[in-house]
């Protein structure tokens, strides 16, 4: 009944049933009254490399040798293939910013490639939700033995980040390519390009899931449009609305999560991650870093996402930097949210418990929006987080809200985010092409009319 309320008021101030075009007209009447803040470009400052060789450390505590594999939490050996993906941002990011040697990158990019190419699979279709790092045996997520499923949107992430890396170093795109061509993608994406994760719970038969929720979803799909899969139904903004926080028109997913079991969260990290490591632009732009967002929306919701967090800041006095983060007592993870289930500002556990005692200014937030908008008000962001660390462990998930202190935990998708953010500071978007590379084994595996039967390969369509 509360949804029902907040949305009608929605309606009154904004227009809650707003579908893309006409929000696409609002945002062209509104640009008159704002100017889009720019990236921060250039090379770092002394502090700001001082805090990537922070967020390393994270990665030299928590390496498993015998796996190539990074815990995803501090000292706990358990991994995600978001974290996973997070960690090869962090890889890339600290070769590239020249903390460590292409020695070591490749030392330890080699070793993870290895696990990818032998790794167990769930139902051998795609790779499960959870492995333990220092064995690579598929876990759940108490990290015991066994199958649990497989994420689509960890599958996404780890495909944009996979394909990076073949991409900046054509040396790996053969051992990339032999990972990927393992997996069976006929559930994970249908025919009408929705994304689809897979759930094994005790005593119950495999149960194929809708996943991903406006934000997630599209940048999920990017990493499966980087591999040549038509991903048209997972693409679009709809089914959206918005409501009208502080005079701006936030964008959600208006998918029923009392139906479907599944929240739609309005958070930072989506929006952050498509720009700073697509540009915003759709994934056959190959343009390089620029202003012109060919996936012009997705940069329009970031938009309205940042100037909604700026905008309580200059309410409320309250610093505003809001994602899901991770906590060091139960419930362990938070989605910290900007809008969820028919409320601003809630912050929730995965079953939805309200909980706002753990708000907080989450570190990759923060950084992503300092990064993508150089204004007052991320100036202030980054100074007040820009200190939160420790220097053997690197930075901490962030500090609270409330004046309680700091999230005491450390995690691989924090300090990998870190270290992409500051990274894009230096290059501007990560997802960069080399001129002249012979076709790789993916794509001619594509082309191919024969082998790979029954993996659902996309068929790459040959020119006229």
């Amino acid at each position: 009944m509360r949804y029902i309320i907040v949305c009608l008021l929605g309606v009154l101030a904004a227009g809650c049933g707003n579908k893309y075009n006409q929000f696409s007209d609002d945002v062209v009447e509104r640009k008159s009254h704002w100017t889009t803040p720019k990236a921060r470009q250039g090379k770092l400052t002394e502090k700001e490399m001082d805090m990537a060789r922070i967020a390393w450390k994270y990665f030299e505590n928590n390496y498993q040798e015998s796996t190539g594999l990074v815990n995803a939490v501090n000292n706990y050996p358990s991994v995600t293939w978001w974290d996973a993906a997070s960690y090869m941002a962090g890889m890339v990011s600290a070769y590239e910013l020249g903390i460590i040697e292409k020695e070591e990158f490749d030392r330890r990019f080699i070793r993870m490639l290895t696990t990818l190419n032998t790794l167990d699979l769930f139902m051998n279709e795609l790779p499960n939700k959870a492995y333990n790092t220092q064995t690579a045996a598929k876990v759940d997520y108490g990290n015991q033995p066994g199958e649990i499923g497989y994420s689509a949107l960890d599958l996404g992430r780890l495909l944009i980040w996979l394909h990076i890396i073949k991409h900046r170093y054509p040396e790996y795109a053969t051992g990339i390519d032999s990972a990927v061509l393992r997996w069976n993608f006929c559930n994970v994406v249908d025919e009408n390009g929705t994304m689809f994760g897979a759930l094994l719970e005790k005593d119950k038969p495999v149960q194929y899931l809708q996943e991903g929720r406006l934000g997630y979803e599209e940048y999920a799909a990017k990493g499966f449009q980087l591999w040549g899969f038509d991903t048209t139904q997972a693409s679009l903004a709809e089914p959206y609305s918005t409501i009208n926080l502080y005079g701006y028109d936030v964008p959600y997913d208006t998918r029923d999560p009392r139906k479907l079991k599944a929240h739609s969260y309005v958070v930072t990290e989506s929006y952050v991650l498509d720009g700073i490591e697509m540009g915003w632009d759709e994934v056959d732009d190959r343009s390089p870093h620029d202003y012109n967002y060919s996936s012009d929306w997705i940069a329009e919701f970031a938009l309205q996402i940042y100037r909604v967090q700026e905008e309580r800041y200059k309410q409320t006095g309250i610093i505003t930097a809001r994602t899901e983060h991770q906590l060091a007592g139960p419930p362990y993870f938070v989605y910290d949210t900007i809008y969820t289930d028919g409320f601003a500002w809630n912050t929730i556990s995965e079953t939805g418990e309200f909980l706002p005692q753990f708000s907080a200014v989450a570190i990759k937030g923060a950084m992503g929006m300092w990064v993508l908008w150089d204004t007052e008000y991320t100036d202030l962001l980054f100074d007040h987080i820009s200190h939160l660390y420790d220097r053997e462990k690197g930075f901490y998930e962030g500090i609270f809200e409330n004046g309680t202190g700091l999230i005491d935990t450390f995690t691989s998708n924090n300090n990998g985010i870190t270290l992409e953010i500051l990274l894009y500071k230096e290059q501007g978007k990560l997802l960069q092409y080399q001129d002249n590379v012979a076709p790789s084994l993916w794509e001619k595996a594509l082309e191919s009319p024969f082998g790979y039967e029954g993996q659902c390969l996309p068929r790459k369509k040959r020119q006229q």
